[in-house]
């Protein structure tokens, strides 16, 4: 009988942390995929794969997921889109600062991963007062802090789309209607 409760408690908990990785990127995350795969030369060679389909496995996922894990970004933002990024993810701070606060997180190693990555793209890009004037070695530095939240935003992104596909299709449908990585990607249901 403990164990059967144990493995229900572990649903539930497992429920309520996609449902925070679900505020996420629809908040935050999601929007965040779009500035920065717009400005990676490399995503159309996986672009394809990112376009998850209603008849993806779980064999698919993980062949994606290797795909992804050994991708090597190239995001680069020159300083004027540096500004504007910054502006963006300093309006999103009290939001991401409450995710943290919920308890929930601390069970989600990778995560918590996206989440110190995002914390820290903000802090370095806040913590300069000229961003439109950046040289091209601090740029080179800032490009390695971009790349690192991307591609576990990526990863993130993955794992979250197989949740949604294997548990909530309603929602997954959304999700791809409004995938990040699809350029023709419309919220609106065509025939």
């Amino acid at each position: 009988m403990n164990q059967l409760l144990s493995v229900r408690a572990k649903r539930e908990r497992l429920e309520k942390m996609n449902m925070v990785i679900g505020t996420f990127f629809s908040e935050v995350g999601t929007n965040l995929l779009v500035r920065l795969s717009d400005r990676d030369p490399n995503l159309s060679s996986i672009k394809e794969d990112l376009v998850v389909g209603n008849d993806w496995s779980d064999a698919d996922f993980a062949r994606v997921r290797k795909h992804l894990e050994a991708y090597s970004s190239a995001v680069t933002i020159d300083p004027a889109e540096l500004v504007v990024l910054k502006e963006y993810l300093i309006k999103k701070r009290n939001f991401l600062l409450r995710l943290l606060e919920n308890p929930m997180l601390l069970e989600h190693g990778p995560f918590t991963e996206v989440l110190r990555a995002v914390f820290h793209l903000t802090d370095e890009l806040e913590r300069r007062e000229d961003l439109a004037g950046t040289p091209e070695s601090d740029q080179k530095h800032l490009a390695g802090d971009i790349n690192r939240a991307y591609r576990l935003l990526a990863l993130a992104w993955l794992d979250y789309m197989k949740y949604l596909k294997n548990n909530y299709p309603y929602l997954f449908s959304l999700a791809m209607r409004t995938n990040p990585f699809d350029e023709t990607a419309s919220p609106v249901v065509k025939a």
